[in-house]
């Protein structure tokens, strides 16, 4: 069976994370980005990683563009369609700003699926189990990549907008509001950060876990009496 050739396209934070599973699972990935320098620095950390230039575009059979959404349409504007044959290759949109439905029938002969992270990008690289979110099914091929990277679920990629911009909101709301009481109460900076930075954050990771502590349990039932 012919082995399956990936090409990363994109050395920022989610490139990042990504690519640190890989590596755990083994998997041979090559990465382009169109500074030759930072491509080299980038592949040294991984060492089943190596360098690709547009030049050996033709014999990728997956690319994986986990590119900020502005970069996208002219990345495959200027690389994509030089590609051929071209309707070999599997092109995975990862920018959540970008419908894929609108990738497609803006380059009909392209074969692009939508694979989109649910969740930030940090926690999938220091935790892994990442959620990742695809209107269909998708070829083994690709989905085997995403495998060692977490769970993959079909649904609407505008859901995962609307989760993604709820958390955001609702969080920065509650970060928002610490700061206003620390501030009121004239607490040292120091503790505001701490706060904001470590104690709401795995207050919540433990109330989603359902492992909160003696002191955090007796809050919570202050809270809920409060909504009686």
């Amino acid at each position: 069976m012919k082995k399956v050739k990936v090409c990363l396209v994109g050395i920022g934070k989610l490139g990042k994370a990504l690519m640190e599973h890989w590596n755990s699972a083994n998997l041979s990935i090559g990465v382009y980005h169109p500074s030759i320098t930072k491509t080299e620095d980038f592949v040294q950390h991984y060492q089943n990683s190596y360098l690709l230039t547009p030049g050996k575009f033709n014999e990728i059979d997956v690319f994986i563009l986990a590119l900020p959404a502005k970069e996208v349409i002219p990345f495959i504007s200027n690389e994509m369609i030089k590609v051929q044959p071209i309707s070999s290759i599997n092109i995975v949109n990862m920018a959540t700003a970008i419908n894929t439905n609108d990738l497609k029938n803006s380059f009909p002969s392209l074969n692009v699926f939508g694979v989109k992270y649910m969740g930030q990008w940090r926690d999938l690289l220091e935790n892994g189990n990442g959620l990742f979110i695809t209107e269909a099914a998708l070829p083994k091929q690709i989905e085997d990549l995403f495998l060692p990277l977490g769970q993959v679920k079909i649904d609407l990629e505008n859901n995962l907008i609307k989760v993604n911009r709820l958390a955001t909101y609702h969080a920065l709301k509650t970060a928002i509001a610490i700061e206003k009481v620390m501030t009121k109460y004239q607490y040292s900076p120091e503790y505001s950060k701490r706060a904001l930075t470590s104690l709401a954050p795995e207050v919540i990771r433990s109330y989603s876990n359902g492992t909160l502590g003696h002191f955090a349990k007796e809050i919570l039932k202050e809270i809920e009496s409060e909504k009686e």
